[in-house]
């Protein structure tokens, strides 16, 4: 599977727990399934640090958002910001321009109007 596709799929995987609906298993295997996938080790690798990570990763992005709290962003923004902090600081083989780079991308399709302006505004902070 290309990164691209793991990274939405990681979106939606994160979304799923953001909600409550699902724990970060049975949403990675929901989605894997969806996209009639086996397995994936980047999409693995993303869902596993930010399990493992989530608070720091949360802390970073609301020292980062003026005038914002976490939990008042967007669910899809906040889910994009989340998966480009895993890859930045727990994923050493991806470049940060091209983690941000994606996230943008990934919000020109997932987010509102505004989305990509705000994550490239976020991201360019770290």
């Amino acid at each position: 599977m290309k990164r691209r596709k793991a990274r939405e799929l990681a979106l939606q995987a994160l979304f799923q727990m953001d909600l409550g609906e699902a724990n970060a298993s049975d949403a990675l295997q929901h989605v894997l399934e969806e996209a009639d996938e086996k397995e994936d080790l980047f999409l693995e690798s993303i869902i596993s640090n930010f399990v493992n990570h989530k608070n720091e990763i949360d802390q970073k992005l609301s020292s980062n958002i003026e005038s914002w709290t976490i939990d008042r962003l967007g669910n899809v923004d906040r889910n994009i910001l989340r998966i480009a902090l895993v890859e930045m600081d727990y994923l050493e083989d991806v470049p940060k321009s091209v983690t941000i780079n994606e996230a943008i991308e990934i919000a020109k399709i997932y987010g509102d109007d505004d989305s990509s302006k705000f994550i490239n505004a976020v991201l360019s902070k770290f």
